[in-house]
């Protein structure tokens, strides 16, 4: 929700502060920036010391943060308020999900994800409204300050409610933090994201990007290298031996890459080329988020009983089916009934696929390890995200290039209708691609075992 309303806001923001599009968005980017980079170490930090604690000390950062952007002066001190808030998002996101599959039993875990799918589909749908509402009643603030009695709820509720899951924890023996581990994939993490999100705009071939990349590469090699021989590792890289969780982080992240994407460039093509507002943007949008609300649940309460595959497969199917229509269907004024349609069926294939797939993942692993992988699955999503949308941004501009045209999408409009609708039939097809392969990973990874859901 929070996501969704502060978009609609950054207009305003943009125009209060006096500044310019390039600066106001880093109020949504640093806080993105720092939940990808502290997922990881949140997730295992609750394993270590409860979910509980750090999801409540979470809640209080965010909290704050929130009340402080309220009273910004500045541009400057809002974005630094922003990264307050995303690291508290980071200590949420990373142990909300663990804490929902640990009140499950096993036989029950499908049901759990499916239930937490449909609350995030609901903020998609209530974010955007309820930001554009705010806004036009009041002013930029209130999309921040909206946040502080929902928290102070959400804070009072978790004392009263939620166990401490003592019993989920690691061992005392393993009770050691990875500082360096953090570190490291912090490092990688946030660099990998800074280029996959600018590299288009200062161009793949600059020094900048390849210094980046360079940076990326060390970084990671050497978390590697220290994970494998730290005692108590902050992400146990021998999980990913494990098929199901080898395959299904991998099938995940191919799930949220191929879709991504078409809901970051189908509003350009259609306020700017069928000329619709962007409140009428926001509520085509609506429909695909409903979908996801009520496929989520239904796919992880069939797959309790059915197992994985055949669900996992259907939605990723159905993802590919929706990219391919739009590479076939797309042109300079394709029905909007249709383009709404289509996402529809992308957030159907989203809605089938995830509850089963983190199902299967969670399956492979012991409850000690529950919060780490949570944040697993959550970074899975976030940075797939990114680079989808990073990929086909950079398919999009490279044709419009190609086609004579200058490089960027600030300058869609009908006189360059042609390469841009050429670009976006690339780059579906690309993602439609990928969520191909995700098809056959779902398929290969197999169907669960009921005498050993551990294996």
């Amino acid at each position: 929700m929070d996501m969704g309303s502060i978009q609609v806001a950054l207009p305003v923001i943009e125009s209060y502060f006096e500044t310019d599009l390039s600066t106001v968005q880093w109020v949504v980017v640093a806080y993105a920036l720092a939940i990808c980079v502290l997922l990881l170490p949140m997730g295992r930090l609750g394993d270590l010391i409860g979910r509980k604690q750090v999801y409540m000390i979470g809640f209080s950062i965010y909290v704050a943060s929130a009340a402080l952007c309220c009273i910004s002066p500045n541009i400057v001190l809002l974005i630094c308020f922003r990264i307050g808030q995303g690291i508290g998002s980071a200590m949420i996101q990373s142990n909300a999900m663990a804490m929902v599959i640990s009140a499950f039993g096993d036989n029950e875990r499908g049901k759990a994800l499916g239930s937490n799918m449909s609350v995030v589909g609901s903020g998609f749908i209530v974010g955007p409204a309820l930001g554009g509402l705010l806004v036009s009643v009041l002013d930029w603030r209130a999309v921040f300050f909206i946040n502080v009695p929902v928290g102070l709820i959400a804070i009072l509720v978790s004392v009263l409610v939620l166990n401490s899951n003592k019993n989920d924890q690691a061992p005392v023996s393993d009770k050691r933090f990875d500082w360096l581990g953090a570190i490291l994939s912090g490092c990688a993490l946030l660099v990998l994201l800074l280029v996959v999100g600018n590299g288009s705009k200062i161009g793949w071939s600059s020094p900048v990007v390849f210094l980046g990349i360079v940076l990326f590469l060390a970084s990671t090699v050497f978390f590697i290298f220290w994970e494998l021989r730290y005692p108590a590792p902050m992400l146990e890289l021998r999980l990913f031996k494990k098929r199901l969780v080898a395959l299904g982080v991998t099938a995940g992240w191919l799930s949220f890459f191929g879709i991504s994407a078409a809901r970051f460039l189908l509003p350009f093509y259609l306020q700017k080329l069928i000329g619709l507002t962007p409140g009428q943007v926001g509520l085509l949008l609506i429909p695909a988020a409903v979908c996801m609300i009520i496929f989520g649940p239904i796919s992880g309460r069939l797959s309790d009983k059915f197992g994985w595959r055949n669900l996992t497969m259907g939605g990723m199917a159905l993802s590919s089916a929706a990219s391919f229509v739009l590479v076939a269907t797309l042109s300079e004024n394709t029905s909007v009934v249709l383009i709404a349609a289509m996402l529809m069926v992308q957030s159907m294939g989203t809605g089938l696929f995830n509850s089963p797939n983190n199902s299967s993942i969670f399956s492979a692993v012991e409850r000690s390890d529950f919060g780490v992988m949570s944040a697993v699955t959550q970074l899975v999503r976030n940075s797939a995200n990114v680079t989808s949308v990073a990929l086909a941004t950079s398919i999009v501009v490279t044709v419009m290039a190609f086609q004579g045209y200058e490089p960027s999408l600030d300058v869609v409009s009908p006189q360059v209708a042609g390469a841009f609708v050429d670009g976006l039939k690339l780059a579906f097809f690309v993602l439609g691609c990928f969520t191909v392969v995700g098809f056959v990973i779902a398929f290969v990874r197999g169907e669960r075992t009921v005498a050993s859901p551990k294996s």
